[in-house]
């Protein structure tokens, strides 16, 4: 056989050592690198064993030319080049410029003599050296559970359906007042005693009502414009201030403060250690007062209007410091954020839908979510990052959402007309929510402050159905 048939046998050989390697396997990179002689190819710089042209004597050339690879290269090239192919004739693949040993070629390279097969029980090579395996990690935290049912139902008779009042709310002491028709009834939640405390007669209604934050006085707020100071503890009525010229819509304390928001457009800050009805008059709305907010500092002053306006007041001056008009329907659900200060949330009408979040040093909107339904109430809780809302058309919903990705916990529904009151108890793990179904449904939606585990589906009552009076 001459020698260009030899060499076309060879390249024969080496082309069919290509076909059946696999894909190079990943290595494990460092910082350095060292370079490795048995990757290079050989071929490029005429350095393959080829058949001597002429014949040489034994031991000569080929032994001087094993010594001087064995120097430049390394023992291992040598040994390579002289482990048979497995029949090939000597022609073995190992020493074919695409033998697996060049899979490294232009790679950074360590050490693989170690090195176990990939295994998806293996642990990952980004930094676990404790042998753990990625698995081991703790699972995702389970979304809270809140039941989707009221553990209370209370049949209210005469709560009326009007958007712009506020009849229900909650004391520190745990009574909770709702204003029926013409008369205010105390309703113990300890003990599920009911109390009348007033009636204002044939020609008046209860418009609003608000505890103070000791839970011993309650406001009362009448379709005259007056608004009356009660002891909630003996029934006894304290004080009545006039002022407004129409009913008075809501209600808001403060430390000392007590505010009126009312249908001829004002809010008036009443003082009741001063003989005056009222110590100063806000104006800015220009339409009737239906939301009404302190901030828990006492600092600022968040009032709505059915002028879909949002304005915030402060102690020191009697016009708005922001006036924020983005919402497109009347503003009746404020709340404030107990956990960051001047971080405000409002809720629009049937034509705006929307819950708006701002940052009142500022005046910057922060978020806006459409809720798809009327927006009636919004409470922001004292346990958790979280906020509820109650809502009227379409849908008479209540929802949960988690602040600040808004993401939904919780959609709750059971009454059958606009959710327009709501009120939350005094260790924050209950609301209560009325609707002009004449109920007032409690139900369980937040976790305590020590144990924030998942709310059970019984609480302090049976479930069950009474009546308020």
């Amino acid at each position: 056989m001459n020698q260009t048939s030899l060499r076309l046998e060879t390249f024969s050989s080496s082309f069919r050592g290509i076909s059946t390697l696999s894909s190079p396997s990943k290595s494990t990179c460092s910082d350095r690198f060292i370079p490795c002689r048995s990757s290079s190819r050989l071929h490029a710089f005429d350095l393959q064993d080829k058949e001597p042209a002429t014949p040489v004597k034994e031991g000569g050339n080929e032994a001087y030319s094993r010594l001087l690879k064995s120097e430049l290269f390394g023992s291992d090239f040598v040994s390579n080049s002289l482990s048979p192919a497995g029949g090939g004739g000597g022609q073995g693949s190992a020493s074919s410029p695409m033998s697996p040993c060049t899979s490294n070629m232009l790679r950074f390279k360590t050490d693989r003599s170690n090195s176990s097969p990939c295994s998806p029980f293996s642990p990952s090579i980004l930094g676990n050296d404790n042998g753990l395996s990625s698995d081991s990690s703790p699972p995702p935290k389970p979304p809270r559970k809140v039941p989707k049912t009221p553990h209370k139902v209370l049949d209210a008779p005469s709560l009326q359906d009007d958007f712009y009042l506020n009849v229900v709310d909650w004391s520190s002491q745990n009574v909770l007042a709702v204003g029926l028709g013409t008369c205010v009834y105390l309703w113990s939640a300890s003990n599920s005693k009911v109390t009348k405390l007033c009636d204002l007669g044939p020609n008046d209604s209860v418009c609003s009502l608000q505890w103070t934050r000791e839970g011993s006085y309650i406001s009362v707020g009448t379709s005259h414009g007056q608004v009356q100071v009660w002891d909630g503890t003996q029934c006894k009525r304290v004080r009545t201030m006039g002022g407004h010229q129409t009913r008075t819509g809501v209600l808001a304390w403060n430390s000392r403060i007590l505010s009126s928001g009312s249908r001829d457009r004002n809010i008036l800050q009443h003082d009741i250690r001063v003989q005056s009805d009222y110590v100063s008059k806000l104006v800015g709305h220009k339409s009737e007062v239906c939301g009404l907010k302190w901030s828990h500092d006492d600092r600022e002053l968040a009032s709505g209007g059915n002028d879909n306006q949002l304005l915030v007041w402060n102690n020191h001056s009697q016009q708005p410091i922001l006036k924020l008009t983005e919402h497109t329907a009347a503003v009746k659900a404020i709340t404030w954020s107990p956990h960051q200060s001047s971080l405000l949330a409002s809720g629009g009408g049937t034509a705006d839908r929307c819950i708006r979040f701002w940052n009142t040093t500022n005046g910057h909107q922060l978020n806006s979510i459409d809720t798809g339904s009327q927006v009636c109430n919004l409470a922001w809780s004292k346990n958790v990052n979280e906020i509820v809302s109650t809502h009227g058309y379409s849908q008479n919903q209540i929802m949960l959402w988690k602040y600040p990705s808004m993401a939904k916990v919780a959609t709750l529904t059971g009454h059958s007309m606009r959710v327009l009151y709501l009120a939350t108890s005094p260790d924050g793990q209950t609301i209560v929510t009325g609707a002009g179904d004449e109920t007032l449904r409690f139900w369980n939606v937040f976790p305590s402050v020590k144990m924030q585990t998942p709310v059970r589906d019984t609480g302090l009552w049976s479930l069950g159905r009474t009546q308020i009076r």
